[in-house]
Parts: C-alpha cells; structure tokens; sequence
C-alpha cells in the first residue's frame, strides 16, 4: 500500500517540481501550479482530473476515489492512498496530474511523459 512517503517521493521525481507547504498541507507544484496535495492527515492524495474523468472515477470506485465538497466546483479528485493498488498506480495518478499543470516547455522536454496509453 502506498504511503505519504511514496507520493512524496514520486512527485518530487518529476521534472520542475517542488513541495510547498498551503492550508497547513504538502502541496506539491510543477513550474508553480499544484498539482497534488496530502490532505486527511496525508491519508489521501488530491490530484487534478477534467470534471468528466472525475465524476466516472468517483462513479467507478468510490471506495478509492471521491470529491471534497470545497473542490467540487473545481477540476480536482481525491484518492485514498489505502485503496490504490500499488506504487504503481500512485505513479500513474500523480503522472497523469503533472501533465495537466506542467508546461507545453516541459511536456516537450519530456515525451517519456507524455500522454497516457489510448490518447
């Protein structure tokens, strides 16, 4: 089961990347966007996610993703780190979010993280 740790770790792994301290929580930011937090006493990660994408994840597996009432007017999910598969899956969340706040510069500049299979 992935932990605080492991997101730490694998976010701070990615290209331009920075954690920052906001609302008394590990953010963790891509050229100065967030695009991840350690929210529920780093219990769960919340992550960027079209509005679309979210609802039919939330739908698919509440019991491993969901919506805060206070962000639910905007493009963000939350996942219990408890319910992801593995370290694995915790990479490819945090992966898919860097890639919607990082840069065109920096998507140029790495392709080996680019979009996801199917897309």
């Amino acid at each position: 089961m992935p932990d605080a740790q492991d997101v730490r770790r694998i976010a701070l792994s990615l290209p331009d990347t920075t954690e920052k301290i906001a609302w008394s929580m590990p953010t963790f930011r891509v050229a100065g966007k967030m695009f991840a937090t350690l929210p529920e006493d780093e219990t769960s990660i919340a992550v960027r996610c079209p509005k679309v994408e979210r609802d039919e994840l939330v739908l698919a597996e509440p019991e491993k993703f969901w919506i805060a009432d206070h962000e639910a007017q905007f493009a963000w999910v939350r996942a219990r780190l408890a319910a992801l598969e593995d370290e694995g899956e915790l990479r490819d969340i945090l992966t898919d979010s860097w890639r919607q706040a990082a840069t065109p510069r920096l998507l140029d500049a790495h392709p080996e993280l680019g979009l996801p299979p199917g897309e």
